[in-house]
């Protein structure tokens, strides 16, 4: 919708209310609803929200040293800009209508929506257009006994289980095209009540607002089902992790920049894969946030552990994927705990850096198994390399900007350190009787 439709609706609708949310840079949707007359005066008018959005972490924790925000600033309100384009109406919750926001001011370069904004608009600038999905997996627990999976056994593909839990499955897939995330496909995944969806591909802000709110949405929808939903990459030691697959591709003029006649790799694609991999380690952070997000990378997974590239390999980091005009790359990095908007940031960002500089692709295809391919460089071990790697890049601070580099990387920083301080349930079983 445009801002004239949204005005419209409103005016003959008998709702009063609508939910307003932003994404933090932990990839959460924070909000509130709106009175129908502020959202509309808010059209051409930002409103205010708190901007300790941008001071504390996961669980409302304020962060030490912050530049975004702090008590040395009184946590005064910032400037949020309501996005028509974003409105979509949610019917489980008695079809309340729902738009999203970002900023703008002294905090827009750390907005994680901003920034997807800006790097969309460098590639048009370049004179290009792209399509992005992304694909989630995420493991489901009854909701009484959070222990206990919804179902059990390794089941992969399972039809049977499609049939057990019909009346949720039947739930993803129609509620969520109603409330404007439609899927592509719903399957279940290797792990004791293991999901996996794949969202139909879109223009980036509109795929990222789509992979956001998908979160937000299964994890009501499951609620209501007795049934809850994680999106850790992982949450069991003894399984595979959960996935965030990005799918993209550059277009040109209605024209798959990716594709050719004679299937072979089109020289575009070529610079956009060169520059998404010399960049990977420098922006790993931004597919793999968390101290949660690095134990998924481990070999025979399905998760990548290199800096790798291959046509129709699911070992590796990069994985080409189509014909003609269904041509992309599948990246294979992002779990599911990544922010959506600074994964398709970071992804796009690289690629256009790849065209740019017309980077030649220097690593040679792996054609078999990557995880036992020795020449390959390793992705990051840990949070704390990645983030150093990050904090100390110039390719980042080109990309992205200083201030939101500095800031992105102090909330990591943060993130480590929370860990480091923190007596886990493996170190008193190791250590609690045995020293």
């Amino acid at each position: 919708m445009n801002k004239k439709q949204v005005q419209e609706y409103f005016s003959k609708s008998e709702v009063h209310y609508c939910q307003v949310a932003v994404c933090d840079l932990d990839g959460l949707l924070r909000g509130k609803l709106m009175h129908r007359d502020k959202v509309l005066k808010a059209m051409d008018d930002p409103f205010g929200f708190c901007e300790v959005i941008f001071g504390w972490d996961v669980q409302d924790s304020l962060y030490e040293s912050n530049q975004g925000s702090g008590w040395d600033r009184g946590f005064p309100d910032v400037k949020a800009n309501i996005d028509p384009s974003s409105f979509r109406v949610l019917p489980w919750r008695d079809g309340m209508p729902m738009l999203l926001a970002d900023f703008s001011g002294s905090n827009v370069e750390i907005c994680p929506r901003g920034l997807l904004r800006k790097v969309v608009s460098d590639v048009k600038t370049a004179g290009f257009s792209a399509r992005m999905a992304m694909e989630w997996e995420w493991f489901n627990f009854r909701k009484d006994q959070p222990e206990v999976p919804l179902s059990t056994g390794m089941f992969g593909y399972s039809v049977l289980r499609a049939g057990q839990f019909h009346e949720f499955w039947n739930d993803l897939f129609s509620r969520l095209e109603e409330a404007g995330v439609p899927l592509e496909g719903l399957h279940t995944e290797t792990g004791p009540g293991a999901m996996e969806a794949a969202i139909q591909h879109a223009a980036p802000l509109d795929a990222a607002d789509r992979a956001s709110l998908f979160k937000l949405f299964v994890k009501e929808l499951a609620i209501k089902h007795g049934i809850q939903a994680s999106f850790m990459a992982k949450p069991k030691a003894e399984l595979p992790g959960c996935s965030g697959h990005l799918h993209q591709s550059l277009w040109m003029k209605e024209q798959n920049c990716f594709s050719t006649e004679d299937g072979s790799l089109a020289k575009l694609q070529e610079y956009y894969l060169a520059g998404v991999l010399l960049t990977l380690p420098d922006l790993m952070p931004m597919y793999a946030p968390t101290i949660n997000s690095y134990k998924r990378f481990a070999s025979r997974t399905w998760a990548p552990t290199s800096v790798s590239w291959g046509v129709e390999n699911r070992t590796t980091a990069c994985r080409l994927i189509g014909t003609e005009e269904e041509s992309r790359i599948e990246f294979r990095v992002p779990g599911a705990d990544a922010n959506p908007y600074l994964a398709m940031a970071a992804s796009l960002a690289s690629g256009l850096y790849g065209i740019k500089h017309k980077l030649d692709l220097e690593l040679p295809e792996t054609t078999g198994n990557a995880y036992e391919d020795q020449k390959l460089k390793n992705l990051p071990q840990t949070l704390n390399e990645a983030t150093q790697k990050m904090k100390n890049s110039t390719i980042a601070t080109e990309l992205f900007g200083e201030a939101f580099v500095q800031h992105f990387v102090m909330t990591r920083e943060w993130e480590v350190a929370q860990y480091e301080k923190a007596v886990t349930d493996w170190e008193i079983s190791r250590y609690f009787e045995g020293i």
